[in-house]
């Protein structure tokens, strides 16, 4: 008792009949949104971490006169 797809499309013109095309649209575009925002998140911690460097050290030697 699998989804044919006639049933896809009935649940398709239902959804689009609830929620309307312009809302729609906005939520796909904020779904994107996020998942681009994710993605540079994560791709931005892993160029973080390989880039981040020592501070820097004092590299004067006070023993000499």
């Amino acid at each position: 008792m699998g989804l044919s797809f006639w049933h896809l499309v009935v649940l398709l013109i239902v959804v689009v009949l609830v929620f309307g095309t312009k809302r729609l649209r906005n939520a796909g575009k904020d779904l994107g949104e996020a998942v681009k925002g994710f993605k540079e998140g994560m791709n931005g911690d892993d160029a973080n971490t390989a880039n981040k460097t020592l501070p820097p050290t004092d590299k004067t030697d006070d023993t000499q006169p």
